[in-house]
């Protein structure tokens, strides 16, 4: 095994490209050897162009096909064994759980599972994922457990939920509150660069399901919208096709037809876009792991309105004071924040301000990635020796 070899696995290309891709840059500064793993996708080529290897893998995101699913196991365990990585890092429940199932197979030294969010099994109470549910933790108990393992958790509230169901000891768990933001890349906008009088302008940005709290969205813009107010309602996001919770396309399109709300569709240029924003809300009643769109609406000093779901209140924990906390499914309770911000700019201003100083301190990804970088070298010392890690830093 080289123990400067790490593969980075997640069940999409865009995930790895969008919120990993620094992480891969650190290691590879840091002299670790970097292979990207995950299905096919248009970000794979892009990846390859900042320099990485990455490999397509034969997986289906939303497959719950047992055969196909041992076979793609099997397709890792092969992978792992050719490529004799020394770590294996994977992302969300099923790159997380296939990936170190896989890797353990295979006899990698070190395996770390990054859970980013508690998912669909877990966050619905529909039929299917109660049925789910008690199989998931059972394949995640026999896929976390390990000397030189480590499960990544982004909250409080997550490591209540696995130190509850009994799926890891507490030795295995660790605390790395989100994938980082590079305040470098987001910055604020100068205050002179605000034209005075121009429409209030709020975003949201994330996948389109029904626990983002679109469908809310929508209906704090038909109440602000029905009072005249000239807010601007941007909605940032693609379709999760697939996904048993998200909103069809067609019911996007007669939102922004009847002119409750702008379709961006998928954003790529994120700082461009938060750089002509006002407000960021995200109005969740998802398990999060921690919101990006939150920590980079925190990064451009803009006040954020939220809910106090898992991980969201981690961006924002102080009502009035770091953000707006609103109750979930409630789009009235939203317009009212939303109209607070629109009639006192002082106080929209005050909490951008604290949103940006608590973010920097707390959520910037030199602080994320120095966690990692650490659970990395505690991980590579288990299993190699003391003096072995000190030759190798030398």
């Amino acid at each position: 095994m080289n123990p400067r070899k790490v593969v980075l696995f997640a069940n999409t290309d865009w995930y790895l490209y969008n919120f990993r891709l620094s992480l891969a840059k650190r290691l590879r500064d840091e002299g670790y050897e970097v292979v990207l793993l995950s299905p096919e996708g248009k970000y794979g080529p892009q990846m390859i162009e900042q320099g990485f290897r990455w490999q397509p893998v034969p997986m289906e995101r939303r497959s719950l096909n047992p055969w196909r699913e041992l076979m793609l196991i099997q397709w890792l365990a092969q992978f792992f064994a050719r490529e004799r990585p020394g770590i294996v890092h994977g992302f969300t429940i099923k790159g997380a759980v296939y990936g170190s199932i896989a890797a353990k197979l295979a006899s990698v030294p070190v395996r770390i599972n990054a859970i980013d969010g508690m998912g669909y099994v877990f966050t619905s109470n529909t039929a299917k994922a109660r049925m789910l549910r008690p199989m998931v933790r059972h394949v995640m108990k026999l896929a976390f457990q390990g000397k030189s393992c480590a499960l990544i958790l982004q909250n409080p509230d997550d490591v209540s939920l696995f130190k509850e169901a009994k799926i890891v000891h507490d030795r295995t768990i660790r605390v790395v509150r989100g994938a980082g933001v590079d305040f470098k890349r987001f910055v604020p906008r100068e205050e002179a660069a605000r034209e005075p009088g121009q429409p209030l302008r709020v975003l949201l940005a994330a996948r389109l399901i029904r626990e983002k709290g679109i469908e809310e969205y929508a209906e704090a813009a038909r109440i602000l919208k029905s009072e005249k107010r000239s807010v601007r309602f941007l909605l940032a996001g693609s379709p999760d096709e697939g996904n048993p919770a998200a909103i069809s396309v067609d019911k996007v399109r007669r939102w922004a037809d009847e002119g409750l709300i702008e379709w961006l569709g998928h954003v790529s240029d994120m700082p461009a876009l938060l750089s002509e924003i006002d407000v960021v809300a995200l109005p969740s009643y998802y398990r999060e792991g921690l919101p990006t769109t939150l920590v980079e609406g925190a990064a451009c000093a803009l006040p954020l309105i939220t809910t106090d779901g898992p991980g969201c209140r981690e961006v924002v924990s102080r009502n009035g004071e770091d953000g707006l906390i609103v109750p979930p499914r409630d789009g009235r309770a939203l317009a009212d924040a939303i109209r607070l911000l629109d009639d006192d700019r002082g106080l929209a201003r005050k909490l951008g301000l604290a949103a940006h100083e608590k973010g920097l301190r707390e959520f910037d990804e030199t602080v994320v990635l120095d966690k990692l970088l650490a659970t990395y070298r505690e991980l590579g010392s288990r299993r190699r020796g003391p003096q072995i890690m000190q030759a190798e830093s030398a």
